[in-house]
C-alpha cells in the first residue's frame, strides 16, 4: 500500500509539473451584466465546462444612491462587503466555497501577504523619480464619503480559488464534461446580513457605508451593479501515448474549501471555543470579534483576554495575547487588519483534524455586551471521499 501511495504522489506530481510546462493557461470573460440588487439579490453563474479550471476573476462596480437626508461613511471594511456570499458548487454538486466578500478579500490578502489589489504610494513609498506607485486609482476604489442626496461608485476584485495556488493544483476542476455543470452564486449586499449602509451608531461591521449623523439610512441602495466574472484554466492538458491526458489525480480528489460562519451567545471571561470539522487540514483562520452589538464594536486588543489552539485533551497547542498576535499577522502580511481582525497562519503546518481530532480555536474575551459575536472564516483542503464523514460533535 505505502508503494502504491507513493506511486501515486509520483504521477500525481508529474502530471501536475506538466501541465505547469505545457499547457496554456487561458483567462475568458464568461459574465457580464447589469444587475439590480433589489430586484435580483443574487446571480448563478454557470462556467463553462473546459480544461483545468483554476479560479474565476471577479469584479463589482456598484453604484450606490444615497436617498438619504445624511451624509453616509465608507467603514473599515467598505468595498471587501461589495457580495454579500460567494458560493461556488462544483460538478459533484458539492459546495466548496460559501463565504462572504470581507474573508475572501482577507483570505486573498494573506496569500499575497499584502492588501490585496493594492498598491505603494510613490510619494511615500518610494525614492525613485519614474512614476511608480499606485496609477491606476480605480482597481479597488470607494469614495470615503457620499453626501446626501448624492451618488458614489465602489469597485472591487475578488480572486475565487478552486486550486490553492497558480502551481499548486490541489483543488482545481477537471471541467471537460459534458453531463454535469458548476455553478459560481454571486449575493449583494441586503441580504446573507450584509447592509448597503448602517445608521449612524449600529454595528458597521458587515456594511460598505455607515451615517456620519443620526437619521435613518433606510434610503441609501445599490441602484446598478455591474458584475464581470473571468474564467481561469488550464486548456490542451499534456498527454502521454500508454497513459492518455496527464492529470494529477490526488490534486484532483482534493477540494479547497473557504467556510464562514458566525458564532453568538459569547460571554466574558470565559472560554468560547469554534470546533474545526474533522477530516480537512486548516490553512488558515481569520476571527473577527464585535464585543457588542453598537458603534465602535470591535478594538485591538483591550477587549481580549487571550486566544488559544485547543486539542479534546484540553491541551493548549499555544496561547497567545492579542498583541502577540497582531505582530505575527503584521511580520506575515506587512500591515495590521482592521480593528477586531485576528488572522491566524497555519500554512507551513495545517491543522490537521485526520490525525487530532476535535481540534477548538478559544476565544476569551475581557469585554462581551449584548449582541456580542465572532464571525469565523477557515481555509482548508480536504479528500472529497471522506467528506461525507466529516460531521463535529458540538463543543458543548
Amino acid at each position: 500500500m505505502a508503494d502504491q501511495a507513493m506511486n501515486a504522489a509520483q504521477l500525481n506530481s508529474i502530471a501536475r509539473a506538466a501541465i505547469n510546462a505545457r499547457a496554456v493557461k487561458m483567462c475568458q470573460q464568461i459574465y457580464s451584466n447589469n444587475v439590480v440588487p433589489a430586484n435580483t439579490p443574487t446571480i448563478t453563474v454557470n462556467p463553462r465546462n473546459v480544461g483545468l479550471v483554476k479560479g474565476f476573476w471577479v469584479k463589482t462596480v456598484a453604484t450606490i444612491s444615497n436617498g438619504s437626508a445624511v451624509q453616509i461613511n465608507l467603514t473599515d471594511f467598505g468595498p471587501a462587503n461589495s457580495l454579500s456570499q460567494i458560493q461556488f458548487n462544483d460538478l459533484n454538486n458539492i459546495t466548496r466555497i460559501q463565504t462572504p466578500g470581507w474573508h475572501l478579500h482577507f483570505v486573498n490578502s494573506e496569500k499575497a501577504r499584502r492588501p490585496f489589489g493594492t498598491a505603494f504610494v510613490r510619494t511615500t513609498g518610494f525614492d525613485s523619480p519614474v512614476d511608480y506607485g499606485s496609477n491606476w486609482g480605480t482597481q479597488i476604489s470607494a469614495p470615503s464619503t457620499i453626501a446626501a442626496a448624492g451618488t458614489g461608485t465602489v469597485v472591487m476584485w475578488y480572486w475565487v480559488p478552486l486550486a490553492y495556488g497558480d502551481s499548486d493544483l490541489r483543488g482545481a476542476v477537471y471541467a471537460n464534461v459534458v453531463n454535469a455543470t458548476m455553478q459560481l452564486n454571486l449575493s449583494f449586499p441586503g441580504s446573507n446580513g450584509v447592509s448597503v449602509a448602517v445608521a449612524s451608531g449600529a454595528d458597521s461591521t458587515l456594511a460598505l457605508y455607515v451615517g456620519n449623523a443620526a437619521g435613518s439610512v433606510a434610503a441609501v441602495t445599490i441602484t446598478n451593479m455591474l458584475v464581470t466574472v473571468y474564467q481561469v484554466y488550464m486548456d490542451q492538458i499534456p498527454s502521454d501515448p500508454k497513459l492518455g491526458l496527464l492529470l494529477p489525480i490526488i490534486d484532483l480528489a482534493t477540494i479547497y474549501e473557504l467556510k464562514q460562519t458566525v458564532q453568538t451567545a459569547v460571554t466574558a471571561g470565559q472560554d468560547f471555543p469554534y470546533q474545526y470539522a474533522n477530516f480537512r487540514d486548516f490553512l488558515s483562520t481569520t476571527a473577527v470579534y464585535v464585543n457588542t452589538g453598537a458603534t465602535g464594536a470591535r478594538g485591538t486588543g483591550a477587549d481580549i483576554n487571550y486566544w488559544a489552539l485547543q486539542s479534546a485533551n484540553f491541551t493548549n497547542i499555544w496561547k497567545k495575547e492579542p498583541a502577540l498576535i497582531a505582530l505575527e499577522t503584521r511580520n506575515y502580511c506587512g500591515v495590521d487588519f482592521p480593528p477586531g481582525v485576528y488572522y491566524f497562519s497555519t500554512r507551513e503546518r495545517p491543522i490537521s483534524t485526520n490525525q487530532y481530532g476535535n481540534m477548538q480555536l478559544i476565544l476569551n474575551p475581557i469585554t462581551a455586551g449584548a449582541g456580542a459575536y465572532q464571525l469565523i472564516g477557515v481555509e482548508d483542503l480536504a479528500l472529497r471521499q471522506t467528506l461525507s464523514m466529516a460531521g463535529s460533535l458540538a463543543a458543548s
